[in-house]
This record gives C-alpha cells, structure tokens and sequence, in this order.
C-alpha cells in the first residue's frame, strides 16, 4: 500500500506546489474582500459571523450545540462567536419550543437584512469577476471548489494533532 510520501511523489509536485501557492493567494484575497478592500464596505463582514448567521438562515433556530455539530466546530466557539451577534441584535435568544428550559438561536430581522446585504454585495462581485466566464465555467468551478472544500474539511477532521510538549 503506497504511503503518503509515495503518493506525493507520484502526483506532479509542481501542480501541488501552484495548488497550495493558489490556494495561499485566494486566502489572502478573500481576507480583503471580506474587509472590504474592493472598495466595498458592505462586504465586510466577520468570516465566523457570516458563516453563523448563513447557517442560521439556512436551517432556521436551533441550539449552540446543534448548530456547533452542524458547522464542525466545538460548542463553547459556537458560544463565543454567537455572543457579539446577540450584543449586535442579528441573532435572538429564545426558549425552545418543546422545551422552555432550553435555549435556541435564532437568525433576527437585523441579522436577515444584514446578511443579506453581505451577500448581494458578494453576489456582485462573483459576477464581476467572472463576468468573462461561461456558465459552464462558473458551475465547474463551484462544483470543483465544493469538492476541494469538503475533501480538505475530511482530512483535517483526519489529521493526528500534535501532541503538547512535556
């Protein structure tokens, strides 16, 4: 069974390496087009406070540990993430339907007209920037970009963490 190094080296080390080099790049650029730096203010919006609120308006209320397991990410980030969202008014505190003692989140008015502004300001800039793209273009990309994202998603969750120095 081939080991991962021999894997590697079976592929094309320069396509991984432009991979990786690419894929460095687009960070950065989403970074400043998340902070507005495409003369956009409206697209300024915090990554975790966007993927909240999407998810949220997605999959309608649901409780931190719910909406933790639905994001992989761990219950008490979910908690700290959510905090200023609550503070801000995008997101309400209500007791669960079925049982009052439990506490959902819920995606507010403030936070739907928020997101949405976030996202159609977003919207317009995918379109400007692959204004020149086919529509056979724009789906293979979405479908590509999907794929590398949930197989990158699997190999993190897959990936030994580093044990703390004694």
């Amino acid at each position: 069974m081939p080991t991962q190094s021999d894997m590697t080296t079976q592929l094309d080390t320069g396509v991984l390496d432009t991979l990786q080099h690419q894929v460095a790049v687009f960070a950065r650029r989403a970074e400043q087009t998340r902070l507005g730096g495409v003369g956009q203010a409206r697209n300024s919006m915090d990554r975790a406070a966007y993927l909240l609120l999407n998810r949220l308006d997605q999959e309608g209320p649901m409780g931190v540990k719910a909406l933790a397991g639905s994001m992989g990410i761990d219950s008490s980030t979910v908690t700290r993430q959510v905090a200023p969202l609550v503070d801000s008014g995008m997101v309400k505190r209500t007791s669960h339907p079925e049982d009052g003692r439990a506490v959902v989140l819920q995606l507010s008015p403030r936070g739907k007209a928020r997101l949405e502004e976030v996202r159609s300001s977003r919207r317009d800039l995918m379109a400007r920037v692959t204004d020149d793209w086919t529509a056979e273009e724009r789906d293979l990309f979405c479908d590509l970009l999907t794929r590398f994202n949930i197989a990158l998603s699997a190999a993190h969750s897959t990936v030994p963490q580093a044990s703390p120095a004694t």
